[in-house]
C-alpha cells in the first residue's frame, strides 16, 4: 500500500477536500455575509448585492462539477 494514506490516494483526498471542504467553507461564508448584511442594516438592495457577489462564486464552483459530470470526466 505504498503511496496511500489510510487506503486513499492523494488524488482521492484532494478531490474530497475540494468538494466537501470548499463547499462547507462556502456555506460558512453564506452565514457570514448574511450576518454582515444584518449587522450593517444593508437594506434589500445592499443584501442583494452582497449575496449576488457570493452567488456568482458558488455558481461557478457548482458549474465546474456539473460540466465534469456531463462530459464524463
Amino acid at each position: 500500500m505504498e503511496g496511500t494514506i489510510f487506503g486513499f490516494t492523494e488524488a482521492q483526498i484532494t478531490e474530497f477536500g475540494m468538494t466537501f471542504g470548499v463547499g462547507g467553507l462556502m456555506l460558512l461564508m453564506l452565514f457570514i455575509v448574511g450576518h454582515l448584511a444584518w449587522e450593517s442594516k444593508a437594506g434589500r438592495f445592499g443584501t442583494f448585492a452582497l449575496f449576488l457577489g457570493l452567488g456568482f462564486g458558488m455558481v461557478g464552483f457548482v458549474a465546474k462539477y456539473v460540466i465534469k459530470f456531463s462530459l464524463g470526466i
